[in-house]
This record gives C-alpha cells, structure tokens and sequence, in this order.
C-alpha cells in the first residue's frame, strides 16, 4: 500500500504552536502593501488572514494577492486574527492599538508608538494593563549584521560616536507620505537611529537637537557612561540609496556599522519569526512596546 501524502510525526500533527499565527493588518498604504502584507503572507510562521483600512478599496487591493479577507470594520479585523499588525500614520496606530490591548491581541507595532509622548504612553500603559505582547517594526535590529554590530560595541569601550540615517523619500515617490512630510525625520528615521546609539554606545541620558527635521536635524546624545555621541538625520536628500552609519570611537579599534551593503530582505524572515515565536511563547524579545515608549521618551527630548 502506498501514501501520496508526506507522514509527518505525531507530535506535528496536534502540536498547537505549529499552526501559522493568523495576524490581521491595519492599514493599505505603500508600507502596508511593500512590506508588511508580503512579509506576513510568506509565511510559514504566519498567515495573512485579514485586511482592514479605512478605504475598503485599497484594503481590497491589499488583500487579494493573498487571498486574505477584507473586514468591514476593526472590530471585524480583531474577531478575525490572532494577532494584529499596523501599518498606519502613529496617530491612527495610538488610537486602534490601545483597543486591540484591550482585546487581548499580540500586536506588531510600528515605530514611533504615536505622534507624541502622551499617546505613545497611553499605548504602553495598555500594553502593561492587559499584558499583550507587542514587538516593534524596527527593521534594522533583525539583519544579521546590526546584532553582529551591536554584540560588538557592547564589548568595547566607547567614548565618542558619529552616526547618520539620510535618504530622499520625503522628495517625492510613494513614502512621501503627509505624516512623514509634516513631522519630518525625527520621528520617522529617529526611532531607528537613536535606538541603534542607545544600545551601541550606552543608554541616552541627556538629547539636543538642532536644524529643520523636514530638511537635516543633528542631535548630540549624552550617554550614562560619559560618552558623546552626533547623529544627522535627513529624508531630503537626494542619494543614490539610503545611507545609514555609524561610527563609535574609543581606545580600541574603530567599529563601524554600515548599511550600504545590506540586503534588507534579510530581515523580514527574522522579524516575521520573532514575532511567531513571541506570540505562540508568550516572551517578548525585549524589541517592544515599552521600548517603543523609551524611544519616544528620547525623541521628546529633542523638541522640548
């Protein structure tokens, strides 16, 4: 007697947390349809289940490619999936994120948490009260290279770091996006690179901005441990490819992260099974809601 079908042991068979986590998105922007819907879709950690935006279309549009349904509401998207993903402006995310918390589910989180400290604290709280697991979209932290990077300067001594996240999207193109065009790049390349400066160099004590963040703004970063660090940030520069670098200087050898040769894909698999991981598990990888909180504790900082 012969089986067509492939024998799976047992234990694959009725073992839960085998299952795809069934995540609903929020949103049906460009970021929603470039990263977020073909990063959950893909698989084999998680299954696009469903597809709600404001615009019923653009949702529709969104879902399709994946055969995902399209709710008609957020409470509709919540009844839906197991976990849920954002992929929308941080005022709407501060808003709808404190409603799933209350509902109980795992959420993927953008950065910056919100427009500003107090609703991004209003999103941890909730977070903290009905003890969701939550994990950010902070890209750069899932690429084999950055926590090669970043195991590296924690063993080093650092007095002293330059750093820079430049690109043109704000020019022109589908991430010109009204949100990112009004609040500049403080808020949209800042989460990133004060993260990698705050875990790099040593937690941030102290933050001073100067410039325009619609065009360039530099901030100089005082750290615990006595040391000093600058970075620029512009998305209104006409470059060739986004530039992100960062160099910490100590009595050591210079140790240097450089972007220009990463390939991005490379962190969407380990994101997407991060997150399966932390919802199946219940165990935050640390990249969360209230390190969202912390970082837009320091982004505050700078506009104060």
């Amino acid at each position: 007697m012969t089986h067509d079908a492939p024998i799976h042991p047992p234990h694959a068979v009725h073992d839960p947390d085998s299952r795809p986590v069934r995540v609903g998105l929020v949103g049906a922007g460009p970021w929603a349809r470039a990263m977020h819907a073909r990063m959950l879709a893909t698989g084999p950690e998680t299954e696009l289940t469903a597809v709600w935006a404001r615009r019923t279309e653009a949702a529709m549009e969104v879902a399709a490619p994946y055969r995902a349904r399209v709710a008609r509401s957020f409470e509709e998207l919540l009844d839906l999936c197991e976990a849920v993903a954002f992929a929308v402006p941080p005022a709407v995310q501060a808003e709808l994120a404190v409603h799933a918390a209350k509902a109980g589910k795992p959420m993927l989180l953008e950065k910056p948490l919100g427009p500003d400290l107090t609703s991004a604290r209003r999103v941890a709280d909730a977070v903290a009260e009905h003890n969701v697991l939550t994990q950010l979209v902070l890209t750069k932290r899932y690429h084999p290279a950055t926590r090669e990077f970043l195991r590296r300067a924690q063993q080093a001594t650092v007095v002293g770091a330059r750093s820079c996240y430049l690109h043109g999207a704000f020019l022109g193109g589908d991430f010109a996006t009204p949100w990112r065009l009004e609040q500049g790049a403080l808020l949209d390349l800042g989460p990133h690179l004060i993260d990698l400066l705050d875990t790099a160099v040593g937690p941030i004590a102290t933050l001073r901005a100067a410039g325009d963040p619609r065009r360039w703004i530099e901030l100089t970063c005082e750290h615990t441990n006595g040391a000093i660090s600058q970075a620029s940030l512009s998305g209104a520069v006409d470059l060739a490819r986004a530039r992100t670098r960062i160099e910490l200087f100590g009595p050591g050898e210079e140790l240097v992260y450089d972007t220009a040769e990463l390939d991005h894909e490379e962190c969407w698999p380990v994101l997407r099974r991060e997150f399966a991981e932390a919802v199946r598990s219940g165990q935050s990888n640390g990249i969360d809601a209230q390190r969202g909180l912390r970082l837009q504790e320091l982004l505050t900082m700078a506009t104060g």
